[in-house]
């Protein structure tokens, strides 16, 4: 359905409303009964089908107020309020004429109206030329809220400005970060976008891109589809009018760029019975934002007079009466801009000094531009300080501002399905300057989609074909063969790389088209490939460098990395004519032999005098058999005499202690040191290839990688002087062949190859050069965030690193213990300890069987010192 259709569609819509307006039962009372008037101006209703209801509402409510003032006996120099109805068709210089041809030709003393924000600027600045308050019931413009450039214009209903403030605070409740906007170029729709824009830019909110719909070509000034499908924002904001609103909602349909993928938020609601049933679906989830009296939010108004004020239209003309509730919001609006006029009115001629007779007196009546009200500036003042309880809710202004100070009111409405159709449903409401509240008795909101989950307003990857490009790399991606049952030879790929992209294609709901690239494609091709458009994505052992952040961007961190030296192992060649001792520590061996010493000592002094082995020899063979004896039992060798003493036996078995431990421990370290074969690296980190152990050219580097660009970096200064390398598969046959010495591989593609591949390369040093790997994708992708979201919430869940475990804990090359087997004093420590109490015992046991020799030996001795 093109929008032409749709355009007749609602001329013949405007013809029927014509066709009842004119040939209905009106039987409204003569206007020009008194010279005292207020003048309405309202839109033509045959100039636009969409201001019908608006237009033919406020008349009828703008007529029932001065009925009512005539009712409620309210006069003024004596006689009661008359009023003049002046059409407008939005052209700028017809509003004027008509507002002064009848300001020329009657008493006019206020204006309600225009409805259009492009009139309310012209008809305000006459409203200053000639001295009478002009009160709008539907210009938004924020322009018109500056007092002092409008001082005779009043408006009823709220800025946009408090618009664009519950936009930012719907925008906060539902975590939306941007939009685009989409507005009418003219004062309404310039205004409105500015006012949305100022508002984002103060809470840290991004307008993407402000699209302009051309109201005198009836068409968006640009490529809608480009401007949005391009647009990483999902959110779209329209300031528009109802009937430009609807041609706008059609060109998106046209263009399928309403639900599921986009929000669309509208400044009022259109209707929906105009669009193709095959499309109305697409509706779904539409948001409209529009201001509403303080009954529909359960603030306070004035019921008695909406009460009355329906009696009179329904009174004088019923055919266009909808019903109580059913009345368009604006015709309230209209009722208490009349209201506020005549109830100005009547308090100024009250208070007034002049005669009440001349109170709506005029200077130079004979022509509108020199016409001016007598008193306007007691008059205007009037206005601003009255006060009462309107149908729309509080009535109140202030000196300095045009807008009403309170009882401004805004509901949220969205399209949701119905019995057999679609129609919009209040769901939230907003009161200045509070937050969104859920509506009374509102459903859940109903999203593009008929999802209930709120959008992100990103654009999301679900139905999107990628094309995404993978590189061979064991184990992040394995190419594997197997024979199908038709005996076809079938590739498939296999690895942390297919398992991660399966998981994502899971989450995110995208079509994914895989691709290997060539063998011979370096990862700095396989960035510009990206960067070229060839492949939307690049996902595999891809690392985040600076460089390659200038060409494309990368997601969130899918593997975190480091380098690692990757060396051949290297059997231990030095011969050690003291290996033997390598099981105990010099220290350890010192205290074994002072500890073999002091126990033939104490053996010697316990053992002489009562030892038959011992009794006849000198001192010195009493001492080297005492030693021997000490050194035979600890080393479990034995000894051709044995200890006659309750003393020296304590002592033999503290021996025996030390034998059993000491020579078990040596056994078994000596045997691990001669069986287990061990290698010494010839460096030990990168330090040491740094200052040159391993000549440059013995290193291999792979061209176009992370491990080039560090080398270059951190080693050579920028000199290419390393062995160049064009695939992993000649990294590892170089190693073996020995052409070189030491390459650099990341660390997982490292551990897995020398744990379960090559068994003979070994890794050397720590972790080098920690950084991470991610999905290569194009600058400002539009899909990045909702990507990286998703990579996080894997991150989050434990998904990757199940994935981890999956390929990269597994283990086929059997494990070598490069760990040191040399036993230290500390953990002997115990035993010599048990020892030394061991020889304490023994030593006062022997003591103790001497104490009587001992007693008379000092006594014998004392006696002779004192007889000396």
């Amino acid at each position: 359905m093109s929008s032409w259709c749709n355009i007749r569609w609602l001329l013949l819509q405007f013809i029927a409303g014509q066709f009842t307006i004119h040939h209905g039962e009106a039987v409204w009372p003569l206007s020009n009964s008194s010279h005292i008037q207020l003048l309405g101006l309202f839109r033509d209703i045959s100039y636009v089908s969409e201001t019908t209801k608006i237009s033919i509402h406020s008349h009828a409510m703008f007529q029932a107020a001065i009925l009512l003032s005539q009712k409620y006996n309210i006069t003024i120099e004596g006689q009661y309020l008359g009023w003049q109805i002046a059409q407008t068709n939005g052209d700028l210089i017809d509003a004027l004429s008509s507002a002064c041809l009848a300001i020329s030709t009657s008493n006019v003393v206020g204006i309600v109206g225009p409805e259009l924000s492009r009139e309310a600027h012209i008809l305000a600045a006459l409203g200053k030329a000639v001295g009478i308050p002009v009160v709008s019931f539907s210009a938004t413009d924020p322009d018109l809220s500056n007092r002092i450039a409008y001082p005779a214009f009043y408006r009823t209903v709220p800025s946009d400005i408090i618009a664009a403030a519950a936009i930012v605070k719907l925008f906060i409740r539902f975590n939306w970060t941007s939009c685009i906007i989409i507005y009418q170029n003219d004062v309404y729709g310039s205004g409105g976008a500015n006012a949305i824009n100022r508002a984002f830019l103060d809470n840290d909110l991004t307008v993407r891109e402000m699209l302009m719909f051309d109201i005198a070509t009836l068409n968006i000034r640009g490529d809608l589809k480009n401007s949005l499908k391009t647009s990483p924002t999902r959110i779209i904001l329209v300031w528009a009018q109802p009937m430009y609103t609807s041609l706008i909602v059609e060109n998106a349909l046209m263009n399928d760029v309403l639900g599921p993928q986009f929000t669309w938020i509208l400044s009022t609601s259109i209707p929906l019975k105009s669009f193709n049933l095959t499309y109305r679906q697409k509706l779904i989830g539409m948001l409209s934002i529009e201001p509403v009296i303080g009954s529909v939010v359960h603030a306070p108004i004035n019921t008695t007079l909406l009460e009355a004020a329906y009696n009179i239209w329904q009174q004088y003309e019923p055919e266009t009466f909808p019903g109580p509730g059913k009345v368009a919001d604006y015709a309230l609006f209209a009722f208490d801009g009349t209201w506020l006029l005549i109830q100005a009115l009547n308090t100024f001629c009250s208070t007034t000094n002049l005669n009440s007779s001349f109170c709506t007196s005029h200077i130079e009546p004979t022509y509108c531009f020199d016409r001016r009200f007598s008193d306007s500036d007691l008059f205007l003042h009037t206005v601003s300080m009255t006060r009462f309880i309107g149908v729309s809710g509080p009535m109140q202004f202030s000196v300095n501002e045009t807008d009403r100070i309170n009882g401004t009111y805004y509901y949220l409405r969205n399209v949701q399905p119905a019995s057999d159709s679609i129609s919009f449903v209040p769901v939230a409401e907003y009161f200045d300057p509070d937050h969104w509240a859920t509506y009374e008795g509102a459903n859940v909101i109903i999203w593009p989609g008929n999802s209930l989950v709120p959008p992100t307003g990103q654009a999301l990857l679900e139905g999107v074909n990628l094309r995404i490009g993978v590189v061979e790399s064991t184990p992040f991606t394995i190419i594997t063969n197997s024979i199908d049952e038709f005996n076809q030879n079938i590739t498939k790929l296999v690895g942390y790389v297919p398992d991660l992209i399966e998981l994502l294609r899971i989450k995110l709901k995208f079509n994914p088209t895989i691709t290997l690239a060539p063998s011979n494609q370096t990862y700095a091709q396989l960035v510009d490939a990206v960067a070229d458009g060839v492949y939307d994505i690049v996902i595999g052992d891809v690392t985040i460098t600076a460089a390659r952040r200038e060409l494309v961007a990368f997601s969130n961190s899918i593997f975190d990395n480091s380098l690692r030296i990757v060396m051949r192992n290297t059997p231990a060649v030095n011969v050690d004519l003291l290996s033997y001792m390598n099981p105990f520590s010099r220290t350890l061996w010192l205290l074994i032999l002072i500890g073999c010493v002091y126990a033939g000592l104490l053996l010697s002094v316990i053992e002489r005098q009562e030892n038959e082995a011992l009794r006849h020899r000198s001192l010195i063979s009493s001492v080297a058999m005492s030693i021997w004896y000490s050194f035979g039992n600890l080393v479990g060798y034995g000894v051709d005499f044995d200890v006659a003493t309750a003393a020296g036996r304590l002592l033999t078995m503290g021996l025996y202690m030390l034998s059993l431990v000491l020579v078990a421990t040596y056994t078994a370290n000596l045997a691990s040191d001669l069986t287990i074969s061990k290698s010494k690296d010839t460096i030990s980190g990168i330090e040491d290839m740094k200052n040159g152990k391993i000549p440059f050219s013995r290193i291999g580097i792979r061209l176009g990688t992370a491990s080039e660009d560090f080398y270059l970096r951190e080693i050579s200064n920028g000199i290419q002087n390393f062995y160049p390398l064009k695939s992993r598969q000649e990294q590892y046959n170089s190693l073996l062949a020995g052409i070189i010495d030491a390459t650099f591989l990341d660390v997982g593609v490292a551990e897995y190859m020398t744990n379960n591949i090559y068994c003979n390369l070994t890794l050397v040093g720590s972790d080098i050069d920690k950084s991470a790997f991610g999905i290569v994708t194009p600058k400002q992708w539009l899909y990045a965030h909702d990507l990286d979201v998703n990579i996080l919430s894997l991150r989050e869940n434990g998904a990757l690193d199940e994935l981890k475990r999956k390929w990269f804990q597994s283990r086929t090359c059997s494990l070598s213990s490069e760990i040191s087997t040399t036993i230290e004093v500390e953990a002997l420590g115990g035993l010599f300890l048990s020892f030394a109490v061991i020889t304490t015992l023994s030593l006062l046991l022997f003591l103790w069987y001497k104490r009587f020799i001992i007693a008379n030996y000092l006594l014998l001795h004392l006696g002779r010192m004192i007889r000396n």
